[in-house]
């Protein structure tokens, strides 16, 4: 009979040798979201200069495997301003300053729109000459729902993107461009298709949702963002409020409802004027754990990393996130 000495070894060398064949198994990729990105004005300037707004958080940007902006702002030439208190209109040349820190932007929210239809249009082209992709867009509604595919280390990540804040005009259809709107039947179609369609290993989407200024999420976010996750999304993102709000623990799946802005000239309080970085941990089983990296945004709109300040983060298994400071 074997000694309970012996027992406990082996058990503890089978439980290394799961761990090891688990990590070999199952390699981790990362991925950045940058959250409401507007390249008019002084970050516009700053560009045409020979300057880079990003430029504080290149080294950054670079560690991550899919790096993925929100673009809250129309690039183009084209078009008359719609009728709206604030409307951005970036040029196109912002666009190889985006391409060198970012593989993608998400489109849908309320402010891509703001040009017409016509200058949508424009925009996806030149993003498309670039080089860069894009999600939660199309020259028609099936373009626009239609999810952002990475392969990364043998992963298939797939990335949606919704707006819910008006004005819905600025909505794709049948056979005219512009945005994924978030129709809670066709996101959860969306999600599931991702998988089957599109063989999907995760899920991801990217929500533009919620009230400006509030710091906690409200009901609406909160119920669809269990949907999302019931029907197979891996981890929910979001953005819209300017301002950074709470983190759900949902079913083992992280949401983080806002994560504020990140270049965005037209702020009225101090809130408006701290974001994060995101940057999710994946597996393929979901995601194993979260950072994120705190923002600082100056009254011209400029971001720099917030030197003295901790944010939060989250590792698999946890319940509730923790505090970390991702710069140690």
């Amino acid at each position: 009979m074997m000694s309970r000495s012996a027992c406990s070894w082996i058990a503890g060398l089978m439980v290394y040798v799961g761990l090891v064949l688990n990590t070999h198994a199952s390699p981790t990729v990362s991925l950045v979201f940058a959250g409401d990105t507007v390249l008019d004005d002084t970050a516009g300037e700053l560009i045409a200069q020979g300057g880079d707004p990003f430029a504080p958080f290149a080294t950054y940007l670079k560690t991550a495997d899919i790096r993925i902006a929100n673009l809250e702002c129309v690039v183009s030439t084209l078009g008359q301003a719609g009728d709206k208190v604030y409307t951005f209109k970036a040029h196109p040349r912002v666009l190889p300053v985006v391409k060198k820190h970012f593989d993608a932007v998400a489109l849908a929210n309320n402010h891509s729109g703001d040009f017409g239809p016509a200058a949508f249009a424009d925009m996806l082209q030149l993003i498309a000459q670039a080089g860069l992709q894009h999600v939660g867009g199309g020259m028609n509604l099936k373009q626009a729902h239609t999810p952002l595919v990475f392969q990364r280390q043998g992963l298939r990540i797939a990335v949606l993107s919704y707006n819910e804040f008006h004005p819905r005009s600025f909505e794709a259809g049948h056979d005219t461009p512009g945005v994924a709107w978030s129709e809670d039947q066709q996101v959860v179609a969306d999600i599931r298709a991702a998988r089957q369609q599109y063989q999907a290993d995760l899920v991801i989407p990217i929500m533009h949702w919620g009230w400006e200024n509030e710091r906690q999420a409200n009901p609406r976010q909160r119920f669809l963002a269990q949907r999302m996750v019931d029907a197979g999304a891996d981890a929910v993102i979001g953005g819209h409020p300017h301002v950074t709000q709470d983190i759900a623990i949902y079913k083992g799946k992280p949401i983080v409802f806002s994560v504020g802005n990140f270049v965005m000239k037209e702020t009225d309080n101090a809130y408006q004027r701290q974001g994060w970085l995101l940057k999710l941990y994946l597996d393929k089983r979901g995601v194993t754990g979260f950072e994120t990296l705190p923002v600082n945004i100056d009254l011209d709109g400029l971001p720099t990393v917030a030197t003295e300040t901790t944010s939060p983060c989250w590792t698999r298994g946890e319940k509730i996130t923790r505090v970390c400071d991702p710069r140690k």
